[in-house]
């Protein structure tokens, strides 16, 4: 079994490519069974997730994630995990992959696809809610999708904003730290989030027509990003039904309050990317899309990971 660092994975991946293959995976398909999310008590901190996430195609690659977050560390990352690829036929394990660089990678990739069906043709200003190891991903993506000429990047620490404003310049886009959230939203047309946040972020009464939201973060029930303003007014796209439903507190506190039902979510990428929904139907739409990652798209980035190993002398 041959083992591949998160650099080399990286390389695999230019989101060029990365867009493109994840638009076929989920327009194939493959079998995914609802991923293992186990909440592990942790005293003295908040809960250490465990997640497994499974993926399939039949007679062909199979593959399953391990991965651990800890949002309470500090020395070390607070995601950390393994890929592994196996061969389905034989069952034997042919790569494994450093798990949280391919997450990192096919998640702002995800975003991207949602976006290129959602967000509005022209945007030309993206802000960036958050400074950690998904921003400058999440910022290059959105780069190959739509045409950005200004990005705003605003975090809870704002020195940190600074910092990735001045290490993203060779992106050839204005980059610009920015310290009150409020005045921020409104001026983007795009407003990717990727936080830890345990409470809403975004607040609806900021938000104006037109705009498209990608919600990165919020991967458990007792976290948001955006308050049920942001629900109640956006159109609701996610990256799978199943996850979605269940996972993340932006759809599933509001949810439980009865403030919008399950029937309000249009689609996912498995609709858009089959053209089951046309996406964005008007220029005055506020959209947004909630991943929660799906194994799919993993399953999709490792198979990249492996052709451009084995043509790579």
């Amino acid at each position: 079994m041959i083992s591949l660092t998160a650099e080399q994975v990286h390389r695999a991946l230019p989101f060029d490519t990365l867009i493109p293959a994840l638009a076929q995976a989920f327009a194939e398909g493959a079998t995914v069974p609802l991923r293992h999310h186990h909440d592990m008590t942790n005293p003295g901190h908040r809960e250490t997730t465990l997640l497994l996430m499974p993926a399939w195609q039949s007679g062909d690659k199979a593959g399953v994630k391990l991965v651990t977050v800890a949002p309470h560390n500090q020395d070390r990352p607070s995601i950390q995990g393994i890929y592994l690829l196996l061969d389905l036929p034989t069952g034997t394990p042919e790569l494994m992959l450093d798990a949280p660089a391919l997450t990192a990678r096919r998640t702002a990739a995800a975003s991207a696809l949602a976006a290129r069906y959602l967000a509005p043709h022209g945007a030309d200003t993206l802000l960036m809610v958050g400074t950690g190891t998904l921003a400058p991903l999440l910022i290059e993506a959105h780069c190959q999708v739509r045409p950005l000429r200004r990005v705003l990047i605003w975090g809870r620490k704002p020195a940190k904003a600074r910092a990735l404003a001045e290490r993203l310049a060779p992106l050839g886009v204005a980059l610009e730290a920015v310290d009150c959230l409020a005045s921020a939203v409104p001026q983007a047309e795009i407003i990717s989030v990727a936080t830890l946040s345990q409470t809403p972020l975004i607040q609806g009464r900021w938000l104006r027509p037109g705009q498209h939201l990608d919600l990165v973060g919020a991967y458990r029930p007792d976290m948001r990003e955006a308050d049920d303003e942001v629900v109640r007014r956006c159109t609701l796209f996610v990256d799978s039904r199943e996850g979605a439903l269940k996972e993340t507190g932006d759809l599933v506190q509001p949810l439980a309050r009865g403030v919008i039902t399950p029937e309000r979510i249009q689609a996912s990428l498995f609709e858009l990317t089959r053209e089951a929904h046309p996406g964005r139907t008007c220029e005055s739409e506020i959209t947004l899309f909630k991943s929660v990652g799906h194994a799919l798209e993993d399953l999709a980035a490792a198979r990249l990971v492996e052709r451009h190993h084995k043509e790579t002398p």
